[in-house]
């Protein structure tokens, strides 16, 4: 690479790094992150008071895995991804560990996330179907829903990779009707996610 090609790509990034700060986008990520933070604590507190406090969390890993059907702990996880992502996913990687296959479970676990994602997408997609909703977002959150489809794939990528729930960021794209095969691109960062993730999770509790 040139002088030439290395200006030229900072001037780019700069130009990125100007217009996600004029059209907002950096203050929805803020405080999307300031939301998520004090989840995640009270989800690390929860399992921390439960570790030294109730029963040792290997022994109720292991409880979990023992007494619930593999397919019901999979089922659940497809609605709660499907759905805002009500149940934390370290929660199930945490359990996948503790499996007898946990990269099988881990790779499948990742695949219910993305395809939960997807369900999401129609979801929002559906949503705008709804006379009184479509009136609400063309007419009141017109300024809102442009700013966010400037975004793009951006934000796809944010919900797969950060502690932001993804059924939030795909239902998010549905709504303001950003191209499917552009969900299905990015969203698969979401397995990289839930990888990274685990290295970190299956250390802690193995």
């Amino acid at each position: 690479m040139n002088i030439t090609q290395g200006k030229q790509k900072k001037s780019r990034l700069k130009l990125m790094h100007q217009y996600y700060g004029y059209t907002g986008f950096y203050s929805f990520l803020g405080s999307s992150m300031l939301k998520a933070i004090p989840l995640i604590l009270l989800f690390i507190g929860g399992i921390l008071a439960i570790h030294f406090f109730v029963i040792d969390v290997n022994t109720l890993l292991n409880i979990i895995t023992d007494t619930f059907p593999t397919l019901g702990v999979l089922g659940v996880f497809l609605i709660s991804e499907s759905i805002l992502g009500l149940i934390p996913p370290e929660l199930f990687i945490a359990w996948a560990s503790k499996s007898a296959f946990p990269l099988l479970y881990l790779s499948l676990l990742a695949l219910i996330s993305y395809v939960g994602g997807i369900i999401a997408y129609f979801i929002g997609v559906a949503i705008t179907k709804i006379p009184t909703v479509h009136e609400y977002l063309e007419v009141k959150m017109a300024k809102h829903i442009r700013n966010i489809r400037k975004w793009g794939g951006f934000l796809i990528v944010v919900g797969a990779l950060l502690p932001i729930p993804f059924s939030i960021t795909t239902l998010t794209a549905g709504i303001i009707k950003y191209p499917l095969k552009g969900v299905l691109l990015f969203g698969l960062l979401r397995f990289v996610r839930f990888y990274l993730y685990a290295i970190a999770i299956f250390n802690l509790v193995d």
